[in-house]
Parts: structure tokens; sequence; C-alpha cells
């Protein structure tokens, strides 16, 4: 075979390799670790003081080793996933934020922490990309999301999703699933330590590699925007169950709702009252 040949050969083999490769993310992803120091919602922006950039090494044995690196810069600034977050963050608050592209600038994902040594931390509030945060959630709660694509709206890598699978795990158990529609709330009741957890799906993306005609590119990941609390158990941090300690279950009391839908009237769990509060705000996030 000739040297033209060869070639040929070879460049027909690494495009049927692009071909068969699934659609994935390339844009880079940076989480950091600070407290707020400024929250402008005129621009749309939240302010983290110094900063720490989270990041893994990967020995050649074991577990891979994660921890936060503090940064040389005062300050970083990035744009809200939505203007809830001025509802739930405030300055001198202990947070953990993703962006895409580099440090700042847009943040994707915000959560609010509890606990200020490091490895004693927990998430207490989401606003943006659940799957952006690698710090746990309290009370040994856990969320699993997958979105479904609408693939008559979609552009390269993602598409417009049609709805949010949201599995709650509690102390690693599945103890409920549900399918959320953009806009839809769901409020989870069902232990007896009086701790609950409110998920809504504002509005998000999901990966076009289901649709057909969607193998083979390359390009943004998708990014969805929820909104995430839980209320730990009572007296949470005096009598803290060890991670993975099972909890007695009571019946669940959940909660699945849209800002459209009239609330019945009756005795609500007080989480499930201060969660229907959170949808007046949500409508907004879908206009945006």
């Amino acid at each position: 075979m000739n040297p033209l040949s060869s070639l040929s050969v070879l460049v027909a083999i690494v495009v049927l390799c692009l071909c068969s490769m699934p659609a994935s993310g390339i844009i880079q992803e940076v989480t950091i670790r600070g407290s707020v120091t400024a929250l402008d919602q005129t621009n749309n922006t939240l302010t983290i003081g110094y900063p720490q950039q989270y990041g893994c090494s990967y020995p050649a044995t074991g577990s891979p080793v994660c921890s936060y690196t503090s940064l040389n810069i005062p300050a970083l600034t990035g744009t809200v996933p939505g203007s809830i977050a001025y509802s739930i963050f405030k300055s001198g608050d202990p947070v953990v934020a993703t962006s895409l592209g580099g440090a700042g600038g847009s943040w994707i994902g915000l959560a609010k922490l509890y606990g200020a040594n490091p490895g004693e931390e927990y998430v207490t509030d989401i606003v943006g990309d659940t799957g952006t945060i690698p710090t746990p959630l309290i009370g040994d709660y856990a969320l699993d999301v997958t979105t479904t694509p609408d693939c008559s709206a979609c552009s390269g890598t993602t598409c417009t999703a049609l709805s949010s699978d949201v599995k709650i795990m509690s102390s690693g158990t599945l103890v409920h699933e549900e399918t959320l529609l953009p806009r839809q709330m769901l409020t989870y009741n069902g232990r007896n330590d009086g701790s609950s957890v409110a998920v809504t799906f504002v509005k998000g993306e999901a990966s076009s590699t289901t649709c057909a005609g969607r193998t083979g590119m390359t390009g943004p990941q998708a990014v969805s925007v929820y909104i995430v609390n839980i209320v730990p158990p009572i007296g949470y941090g005096q009598n803290t169950p060890s991670p993975g300690e099972a909890l007695t279950p009571l019946p669940p009391t959940i909660v699945t709702t849209a800002p459209v839908t009239t609330a019945k009237s009756g005795g609500l769990p007080i989480a499930v009252i201060g969660a229907l509060g959170v949808l007046a705000l949500v409508v907004a996030e879908r206009k945006r």
C-alpha cells in the first residue's frame, strides 16, 4: 500500500471513531469555596471573598484525593443562576459555587453551607445545577436528578428539558422518586426527625445523545436550574446521626405542585407551607 493510501485509511478510521463517540461537554467547570461578600441584584451578581478552588489528584492506587486550595485573589464575582438566590443567600454565608469556562463570571451552581470545619460541611440550600456541587447534603440526604430532552428543541449537544426525574435518597436508600415538569416542586417529609427536602425544577437542558442523529457531537454540557432546600433533623449538630445510620421512617408526606395549582386547605406540614412560599419567586425564573 502506498503512503497516500495509508493516509486515506488512517483518516477514515479517525472519522469513524469520532462518529461513534457520544456527545460530550467540553466547557471547564471550576468549583470555588468561600464566603459571600457582596450581592448586587441590579447587576445580577454574587461575589465570593477569599476563594479556594476545588481539585482532585489521582494516585496510582487508591481513591482520588480532593481538597480546596486558596487562590491568590481577594474575590470572585459571577452572575447568579436565578434571582431567588437573593432571597436565600446573604453576606457572610459560607458557600460553594461552580462556574463555567473559568473561575467566576457565571455561577451555574450556588450552595449554602452548614458547618465551619473542612470535612464537616454540609449543604442546606442550592440554586442552580445540583450536579456541580461536590459537598454532601445535610441530614444524610442525597439527590439524583436526570433531565429528559425535547428532541425537537436541540442545539448541538443540548436540548431543552421536557422534565426532570428527581430521586431522593435518605441514608443511601431511595425514599421517593418523582418526575417534575418545569416550575414544579416536590416536598418530601417522611422521617421521624423533623427533616424535609424541597426540590423545584425551574428549567433546564438535557443531553442530546438519546435523540436520533445527535451522536458524535462535542460541545457545551447540559445545565439546569433547581432550587433545593433541606430542613435538617431537629437538634442537628447536637445529636447528629452518623453517616449511613438508618432512621426509622414514618409514612411520608409528599407534595408535588406547580405555581398554577391551588393548594388544598387543611393542615400541611410546616416544611410544606414554607416550600410553597418559594413558588411565587419560581414563576419569574422560567421567564428569564
